[in-house]
């Protein structure tokens, strides 16, 4: 599967932005597809994740630093997973990217993800 990340910008903080990743391929509902952050002169760190669409109900899991705040959700239809992003912070301000598996481990290790999207910038003035 292939993955395009898309949607970052400048925004102030308060304000919201929705990140968009698109993928290909006919089978991209059997996939976690999950949305990781890097700050400058920061570790990759997990954002959010939700799970296959298969055969079980669909969840999601959030890093407790977005919680409430940010909102994943997919269209399997469209093979999309979009990023809602509310109330932005400073902090908040990172590449974003999303990245697919079809892995049992982990959803929130980066480790655990075999396909990656290119970065899309996300900026948060103060």
């Amino acid at each position: 599967v292939q993955l395009q990340a898309s949607g970052g910008g400048l925004v102030p903080a308060g304000g919201s932005l929705r990140l968009s990743c698109a993928a290909s391929g006919r089978t991209f509902s059997m996939y976690d597809v999950g949305w990781f952050r890097q700050a400058p002169g920061k570790e990759r760190e997990f954002v959010a994740t939700i799970s296959r669409s298969d055969w079980s109900e669909v969840s999601t899991y959030y890093a407790d630093s977005v919680k409430g705040r940010f909102t994943i959700s997919r269209d399997n239809v469209e093979n999309m997973v979009y990023l809602q992003m509310n109330s932005l912070k400073p902090d908040d301000t990172a590449v974003y990217y999303c990245a697919a598996t079809k892995r049992y481990d982990s959803s929130s290790s980066s480790n655990n993800y075999d396909y990656w999207g290119q970065g899309t910038l996300v900026t948060v003035s103060s």
